[in-house]
């Protein structure tokens, strides 16, 4: 998505930096959670099995086999969880809808007790004073359309927008800001190629497959929310592009990252943004598929006017081509280690550490990936707002002996970072906002509970909510609109 010459060094949060930096007014401060990963009570009022709740009770599947059956206990603690919030100056916050708890199916009508949680999950945020930033779907499809084909089949997206317009008809009167999906790549390639991520599959097709089907699925999705909601309301998706860089100029690592830029980033923004798959991308899948499955009349459905685009970020990507050292065995690229590979057509490509400071994901840190995708997406997308929808950090925080908790390394990583978006801001991108991953920590996926994002610590026995270091200085950030000194 960037150049792609040779990697870029690290000018991450300990590099050199001006002492004061302040934010245009009305940018928004946000934090993200996602249901799943947040809610718990996975049977409660109605609520069925989703595909993650499904993989996660999979023995092997998540680390230590962790559930999100109890996860941080929002869905009963969500009066103080926003209290909290407001607490922290949060201005504006992106949670996702459970699907199986509204449609628990994935069929029919609503069940109402599960839209009043979410009913009153925005009544508690306006009266705070923070806005609220829906997302349709954050990777928690209901089980039974698994079990009907899940994202590989068209179906799936045509409940997607029933779905989409059953939430918008009863959430549109208070929620503005309309997400559809989040990080669609992680859904397609890792729940249906490398099989880390629910569902768990293993097939190259499927994947592809499903990769068109979220991308249809977000345009009748697009569509069905803009005829029930009002004209205010606000409509976009997050993707999650990765900033791919080449490891050196030789033409041979050039190649392998317009490869890895097709698959990580084309295969969305092209057909969301410009109404047509990349020739490339076809032409590196061809021994796969003819992708006979689309038609014209899905790219028209796909290409709908956006109002804002949001970007997840964490790190950058550097690539090379496969030589003679390449490594064999499992293989890891950031998303976690597998026998299978989530790059079709691609499988040969090796991934290399990006250089710099790593956190407990292993993940590098490394702000100008962020300034580098704002900049691409500002020119890719004229006129279409920006919201940096995720970036965070997990490192190993615990209290201290005093009972707080400090992590001094996770405040010079926002630093870093929102010191890249004004830098962005700067050089003429639309960026409107800001969402911190995570609020709180919570269960990561594969990974269970070993890994911490949040701004604040959970002690998973008890629920104790602890703020950390962060969360305070993040806090005076919102409220001032300017960034405070670094501890």
């Amino acid at each position: 998505m960037t150049s792609g010459t040779s990697a870029a060094p690290n000018t991450g949060p300990s590099a050199a930096a001006p002492a004061s930096v302040s934010f245009p007014a009305g940018f928004a401060w946000g934090a993200a959670t996602a249901a799943y990963q947040i809610e718990g009570s996975a049977t409660a009022d109605g609520r069925t099995p989703s595909i993650w709740d499904t993989f996660s009770h999979t023995p092997g599947k998540t680390l230590g086999g962790d559930t999100g059956d109890v996860a941080v206990d929002h869905y009963r603690r969500r009066p103080d969880d926003v209290a909290l919030m407001a607490e922290l100056g949060l201005t504006a916050y992106r949670f996702s809808v459970s699907w199986s708890r509204v449609q628990p199916t994935g069929r029919g009508p609503a069940v109402q007790r599960g839209l009043d949680f979410y009913r009153g999950l925005v009544d508690d945020l306006l009266a705070r004073g923070i806005t609220p930033a829906l997302t349709l779907y954050h990777w928690d499809l209901p089980q039974e359309l698994e079990d009907a084909g899940g994202w590989p089949v068209r179906e799936t997206a045509e409940r997607f927008a029933e779905y989409a317009a059953l939430v918008g008809e009863a959430l549109g009167d208070r929620v503005e800001m309309w997400t559809t999906l989040n990080e669609p790549w992680c859904s397609a390639f890792l729940g249906y190629g490398s099989g880390v991520h629910a569902p768990g599959r293993t097939d190259p097709v499927a994947a592809l497959r499903a990769a068109h089907h979220l991308n249809l699925g977000h345009g009748l999705a697009t569509q069905a929310l803009r005829s029930v909601l009002p004209a205010r309301a606000r409509l976009g998706i997050s993707l999650n592009p990765s900033a791919v860089r080449a490891k050196t100029e030789d033409p041979a690592d050039q190649e392998a990252r317009r490869r890895i830029d097709a698959l990580a980033n084309r295969v969305f923004s092209d057909p969301i943004l410009h109404g047509h798959y990349p020739a490339d991308l076809l032409a590196d899948t061809v021994r796969l598929t003819d992708w006979s499955f689309v038609s014209e009349d899905d790219l028209t459905a796909i290409h709908q006017p956006l109002d804002f685009l949001g970007i997840n970020y964490y790190q950058p990507t550097v690539v090379s081509s496969p030589g003679p050292d390449a490594p064999t065995g499992p293989r890891s690229d950031g998303h976690g280690a597998s026998d299978h590979s989530p790059w079709p057509g691609s499988e040969d490509i090796v991934f290399h550490p990006a250089p710099g400071e790593r956190t407990a994901m292993g993940w590098s840190v490394d702000p100008t990936g962020l300034h580098d995708l704002l900049m691409h997406y500002s020119a890719e997308a004229p006129g279409v707002a920006l919201y940096v929808t995720e970036n965070g950090v997990a490192y190993d925080d615990k209290p201290g002996p005093d009972g707080a908790v400090h992590d001094p390394d996770r405040i010079r990583y926002l630093d870093g970072h929102l010191r890249a978006i004004r830098r962005a801001i700067t050089d003429g991108a639309d960026v409107r906002g800001y969402f911190q991953w995570s609020l709180m920590d919570n269960f990561e996926w594969a990974y269970g509970y070993s890994k911490r994002f949040g701004l604040v610590y959970i002690d998973y026995e008890t629920q104790e909510r602890t703020p950390k270091s962060s969360a305070r200085w993040y806090a005076q950030a919102a409220r001032s609109g300017e960034l405070p000194p670094l501890p």
